[in-house]
């Protein structure tokens, strides 16, 4: 099956399911994009951002990566809240991680798996940060998820000291960053409590985070 022809039969199938619900919409989908929210979320196969919040194309930008990570120096993911922020001017900035996240657990584990070890590198630094906290919790499935916790945390703080976020603060537009997680196990997100909507909030909405955990 070099094609991959059951792909191409389920976007036509797709295709067909919208335009029977609703003919205009891919229509009016290509005239323009003017989604309300970016998600930077976890690359994992099983965590589909439009699909958990349930809103259409269209409605949600997307960037994802192993381990829901926001780096400084990452021009991709700087990129695409540029983009999404200065341009598309979206209202608010998701980060999401979930729980059981393989990426996290790698790092926590400190399993070689290859180039991706320098990228996990940045989910060592979050640990070696909370240790004495992780250190506590025997169990290791809990410790893992903690650290999923953690992570979206300390990647929502990263968010908030970007340029792109600070200018965007600077110039009155309205920027709303949250911290979410979602569960595998029961499909549902929950909020991390670390919201911030302007850079005087970002230290507090922080420790407040970090002490409900």
């Amino acid at each position: 099956m070099k094609e991959l022809d059951e792909l191409f039969e389920n976007n036509r199938a797709w295709s067909q399911r919208i335009r029977a619900a609703d003919p205009q919409f891919f229509a009016r989908l290509s005239r323009q994009q003017q989604p309300r929210y970016l998600w930077i979320g976890c690359a994992d196969s099983r965590v589909p951002a439009n699909e958990i919040v349930d809103l259409a194309p269209g409605e949600l930008f997307v960037h994802r990566n192993v381990g829901n990570v926001v780096v400084h120096t990452d021009l991709n993911c700087l990129s695409v809240m540029q983009f999404a922020v200065d341009l598309l001017r979206v209202e608010h900035i998701i980060v999401c991680g979930h729980y059981g996240c393989s990426g996290v657990a790698t790092a926590l584990a400190n399993r070689r798996v290859g180039l991706a070890d320098n990228w996990l590198r940045h989910i060592q630094d979050v640990q070696a940060k909370h240790a004495p906290l992780l250190a506590g919790i025997a169990d290791g499935e809990a410790r893992i998820d903690r650290l999923c916790e953690l992570n979206v945390i300390e990647q929502v703080a990263n968010v908030c000291q970007t340029t792109i976020v600070r200018d965007a603060w600077d110039r009155g537009q309205e920027l709303v960053v949250h911290g979410w997680i979602y569960g595998l196990k029961d499909g549902l997100v929950r909020d991390l409590k670390t919201t911030v909507a302007n850079p005087g909030e970002a230290s507090a909405a922080y420790q407040a985070a970090l002490a409900l955990l």
